[in-house]
């Protein structure tokens, strides 16, 4: 046999029995996959009818319920269809029963009014003239004894009054406590030795001129033993001068330029610590909403004395009496902290400007935009105006309990500094005056002309025009030295 047809014939052979053995396979799949799809298409019409089972058992369980719930619903309708019955009932028994006491009313009524007619035809009186009649009886009967109660609640309506007053005042004197200080126009400073003494005295009393000519103060060297005085009845001046002798005395240079620097170095300190006075003095009192410019003017009242009595101190002490006594009262204590503390912030610019203090605080109050709450309370504590709220009275009540306590104020020195204070005045009016300081307890006004605008001659005429002005206008005991002083100070630069 030929090999190749050979060949062909056994790949002719292996193909068929390939095929035969392939489509074997894919029938054999083909069973097994139907096999498959029936049986989970079995399963799935179980787990359906399940389902559908347990459905139709939750819809009876719901069908139970609902009918449960209709049934509820049906008897409380029916309930309420009862009740409503039964109050319609009510009501229209309540309308009868209206309508019989209506009735009664008037029947009533006409009786009374039957009655009446036959009581005032048998009496001969109306009823007016039965009433009036009563009263007039009643009021002669009871008339004394009504008097005599009147006037018993009203003097004991008056002494309690009076008693609760005092308890008031004196719960609010009890609770403060300020000491009174003393100093009124010197003050001192420590020297170490009799060396710095005589610097401070300088060459030929140079350096005592020219610092007693620059402050406005007196220097008194023998007055105490170790210390040097300060006389000067303006409290400022005489801060400004002690401060800036203490720094030359502990510093040791004393010369002419350097008494002009640490004068001028202690003013602008002194200005700060009058800042710091106000600050101090409204956080004590608890003010918080005052303008920076307002607390900076009321810092000025710490070296102002009005009959002795520090004013800064004054209105501090009167701004706690205040507080206390607008708690005990029921009024805004606030309101009147507040206004106790300002009533007199006048008299630290009444130099500045014309008009009483009372007035030039109100405008210049006005003028920063204080609550007009606080300007009421504070403007009526001299009786300048009408009290217009209960805080006016309590700070001017305020006022006589800081000033009338036993040791606060002192008339006589309060007379002298004004007299003081006029002298300097009516010294400083005249024209072509520098400045002029009343020295020596008011015995001698030490006036400064400006070099340019007086000459010598001039300077004596001036004098004499002082000297006979202070005895036409003013009343002093003893005798007064003018001296008028006439410098000339010429200033250049080596460059």
């Amino acid at each position: 046999m030929n090999p190749v047809l050979l060949a062909v014939g056994m790949l002719l052979a292996g193909g068929i029995i390939g095929y035969s053995i392939r489509a074997v396979i894919f029938i054999l799949r083909k069973n097994s996959l139907e096999l498959t799809i029936g049986e989970r298409l079995m399963h799935a019409k179980e787990q359906a009818q399940k389902i559908l089972d347990e459905a139709r058992e939750i819809e009876k369980q719901k069908e139970h319920e609902f009918k449960g719930t209709e049934d509820r619903l049906i008897k409380k309708e029916s309930l309420l269809d009862q009740r409503q019955l039964e109050l319609d009932k009510k009501s229209k028994n309540l309308e009868d029963k209206e309508s019989k006491v209506e009735t009664l009313k008037s029947e009533a009524k006409s009786l009374l009014k039957e009655r009446l007619s036959l009581l005032e035809t048998i009496s001969g009186f109306s009823l007016e003239d039965a009433r009036d009649a009563l009263i007039i009886e009643a009021q002669r009967k009871y008339d004394e004894d009504l008097s005599v109660r009147s006037n018993k609640l009203e003097n004991q309506m008056h002494e309690t009054l009076e008693n609760r007053a005092k308890e008031i005042l004196m719960t609010a004197i009890q609770r403060l406590s300020v000491p009174t200080t003393n100093a009124l126009t010197t003050s001192s400073v420590a020297i170490p030795n009799e060396e710095t003494k005589g610097k401070v005295i300088g060459k030929e009393g140079r350096n005592i001129r020219v610092f007693e000519k620059a402050s406005g103060v007196e220097l008194l060297m023998d007055e105490s033993p170790g210390f040097i005085v300060l006389s000067c009845f303006d409290p400022v001046r005489r801060a400004i001068a002690t401060l800036a002798l203490e720094s030359l005395v502990k510093d040791g240079r004393i010369q002419p330029a350097r008494i002009e620097e640490e004068l001028e170095n202690a003013k602008n300190s002194i200005h700060e610590v009058i800042k710091q006075k106000g600050s101090d003095a409204v956080y004590e009192c608890g003010i918080f909403n005052l303008d920076p410019r307002v607390v900076a003017i009321l810092g000025r009242l710490h070296y102002r004395t009005s009959y002795g009595q520090n004013v800064l101190q004054h209105s501090i002490e009167m701004a706690h009496v205040a507080g206390m006594i607008a708690t005990e009262l029921g009024a805004d204590a606030y309101i009147a902290k507040a206004g106790a503390l300002v009533h007199d912030i006048g008299k630290a610019l009444d130099h500045e400007f014309e008009g009483t203090h009372v007035e030039i605080g109100i405008k210049m109050l006005r003028r920063f935009g204080t609550d007009e709450r606080i300007i009421s309370a504070m403007k009526s504590h001299h009786d300048d105006y009408p009290h217009e709220s209960l805080e006016a009275i309590i700070v001017q009540t305020a006022d006589m309990i800081s000033g009338s306590r036993p040791g606060a104020r002192r008339d006589t020195a309060e007379m002298y500094l004004k007299r003081l204070n006029e002298l300097e005045s009516l010294a400083n009016s005249f024209e072509g005056v520098e400045k002029a300081f009343v020295l020596q307890a008011g015995r001698e006004v030490r006036i400064f002309v400006t070099p340019e605008a007086i000459s010598d001659l001039e300077s004596k005429n001036l004098a004499r025009d002082i000297a006979l002005t202070i005895e036409r206008d003013l009343r002093y005991p003893g005798q007064i030295r003018v001296t008028v002083i006439r410098e000339t100070r010429v200033i250049d630069y080596a460059r």
